[in-house]
C-alpha cells in the first residue's frame, strides 16, 4: 500500500512543481524534460533488467549446483543460531536460512553482483512459506531491512571511483563508512525487531555482535597500517578471490556430491531470464516515477530550501551540498553514484562534499530498489512497514555519515 502512495506521490507533486514553474517563469519547455524523464527512466529500468539477466541466470546456476550437493542446507544449519533468532518465523534448519546467509555475505563483503540474485532465491524461497502471496511475512521484512541498511565492511567500489577521481588518499573514507554503515544496519534490525519483539540480548546476537566489531577493528587496523594504495588493491584482490572460492566451493560440492554440475547449472540459470521479466514492471514504475520527481525540479527546490533552513539555524551549511546524494540515494543507486562521481568532480574527491558523498553512498543501499527487485521478484504488493524501517535507517546512516565527515574531515 505504502508504494502506492510513494509512486503516485511522485507524480503529483512532480506537477504541482512544473505549474508552480509556469507560474514564475511562464515556460511551459518543464513538461517536455518531464515527459523525457519517463522514456528515459523507463528505458534505464529496461536496461538494468536486461544486464540483471545475465547476472541472475549465471548466480541462479551456481545456486542449483550448492542446493542439489546440499551445501546450502549445511551453510544454514551453521548460521542458524543466529539466523533463527532474528528470523523465528522460519522453521530451524530450512535450506532459506542458507540463502539468507550467503547473501548477507556477499553485501557485506561488497559484491553486489553476487548479492542480488542470492537475495531473489531466499525472497523465492520465504515465499513458499508465505500463506498469503500477497502480503510481505516478518521474515521477509527483517530480510528486506538488513539489505537495504547495506552494511558493506569492504566499500572496494567506492575506494576504486575515489582512485579514479585522483584522491590523495582513495581509502580515507573507509573508517567513517564503516561507522555508518554500521549505524545503518543496527537501525534496522533494532526497529524490525522491536516491531516483531525479538529479544536482541541472546547469547548468538550477541557473539555476533562481538565478532562484527573485532572484524572491524582489524579492518581499521590494516587500513591504518597499509599504504592508502596498497590498502584499496588489496581490498579488491580480497573480494574477488572471496567471489571466486565461492564459485569454486559451489562446483566441489556439486562433484563430491555426485551432481551432474553442468546439468544442475543449466537448469538454474534458465530461471534468471523469468525472473528478470517479472522485475521490470516494478523497476521501470518506481524509475519513473522518481524521474519525474527529479525533473519537476522539486529535488533542487527540496535541497535550496534545506540551505536556507540550515543557514537560519545557525548551523554550517557545508554538508547541504552533498544532500542531492543523501536524497537521492534511497531511490537511485545509480542515480547517487552519478551524483556522488559528480560532487568529486565539482567539489574535488578530497573535498568535504566529496568526502560525505562517499561516505553516504557507503552507509545504506538503495532501498526502493531492493524493494522494487526483491518484492516484485515474488509479487509481493503488501510491503506492510518495510519501507517504513529500510527509510529510517537510511536516515540514520545519513545523519551518522554527516558527523563522521564532520569529525574526520572539517
Amino acid at each position: 500500500m505504502i508504494l502506492n502512495y510513494i509512486f503516485s506521490g511522485f507524480f503529483i507533486v512532480g506537477l504541482l512543481f512544473a505549474l508552480l514553474h509556469i507560474l514564475l517563469t511562464g515556460e511551459w519547455t518543464i513538461f517536455n524534460d518531464m515527459v523525457g524523464a519517463t522514456f528515459n527512466e523507463a528505458k534505464n529500468g529496461f536496461e538494468i533488467s536486461l544486464y540483471l539477466t545475465g547476472v541472475l541466470s549465471l548466480w541462479l546456476g551456481f545456486m542449483k549446483i550448492a542446493e542439489r550437493s546440499g551445501l546450502i542446507a549445511k551453510v544454514g544449519h551453521f548460521a542458524s543460531p543466529v539466523l533463527c533468532r532474528l528470523f523465528p518465523s522460519i522453521p530451524k534448519n530450512h535450506p532459506v536460512l542458507g540463502n539468507i546467509f550467503m547473501n548477507i555475505s556477499a553485501n557485506m563483503l561488497g559484491l553486489d553482483n553476487a548479492a542480488t540474485p542470492l537475495g531473489i532465491r531466499s525472497m523465492e524461497r520465504l515465499q513458499s512459506l508465505n500463506d498469503k502471496k500477497e502480503r510481505a511475512t516478518d521474515a521477509m521484512i527483517m530480510f528486506l531491512a538488513i539489505n537495504a541498511s547495506g552494511l558493506t565492511l569492504i566499500p572496494t567500489s567506492i575506494m576504486a571511483f575515489r582512485m579514479q577521481a585522483g584522491a590523495g588518499n582513495p581509502a580515507d573514507v573507509f573508517l567513517p563508512i564503516l561507522i555508518a554503515t554500521a549505524t545503518s544496519t543496527l537501525t534496522a534490525i533494532a526497529v524490525v525487531a522491536i516491531k516483531q519483539r525479538i529479544n536482541l540480548f541472546q547469547k548468538p546476537l550477541l557473539l555476533l555482535f562481538g565478532f562484527t566489531i573485532a572484524f572491524i577493528a582489524i579492518m581499521l587496523w590494516a587500513s591504518r597500517c597499509l599504504n592508502p594504495d596498497v590498502f584499496a588493491h588489496l581490498s579488491s584482490v580480497v573480494s574477488a578471490v572471496i567471489l571466486f572460492s565461492v564459485i569454486i566451493a559451489f562446483i566441489m560440492s556439486g562433484l563430491l556430491a555426485k551432481v551432474n554440475v553442468f546439468e544442475a547449472f543449466i537448469d538454474g540459470a534458465k530461471g534468471g531470464f523469468e525472473v528478470a521479466v517479472g522485475i521490470i514492471p516494478y523497476l521501470i514504475a518506481l524509475l519513473v516515477a522518481i524521474g519525474v520527481f527529479r525533473a519537476s525540479g522539486a529535488m533542487d527546490f527540496l535541497s535550496d530550501g534545506l540551505r536556507a533552513l540550515v543557514g537560519w539555524i545557525g548551523l554550517d551549511t557545508q554538508f547541504v551540498d552533498g544532500l542531492p546524494t543523501i536524497l537521492m540515494k534511497p531511490l537511485s543507486g545509480s542515480g547517487s553514484r552519478g551524483l556522488m562521481v559528480d560532487a568529486m568532480h565539482h567539489f574535488g574527491p578530497d573535498s568535504f562534499v566529496g568526502r560525505l558523498c562517499s561516505t553516504v553512498q557507503g552507509c545504506s543501499d538503495t532501498t526502493f530498489y531492493v524493494v522494487a527487485v526483491y518484492y516484485g521478484a515474488v509479487g509481493i504488493k503488501n510491503t506492510r512497514y518495510t519501507v517504513g524501517a529500510s527509510l529510517l535507517a537510511d536516515l540514520t546512516g545519513a545523519v551518522m555519515a554527516i558527523i563522521v565527515t564532520y569529525m574526520f574531515f572539517a
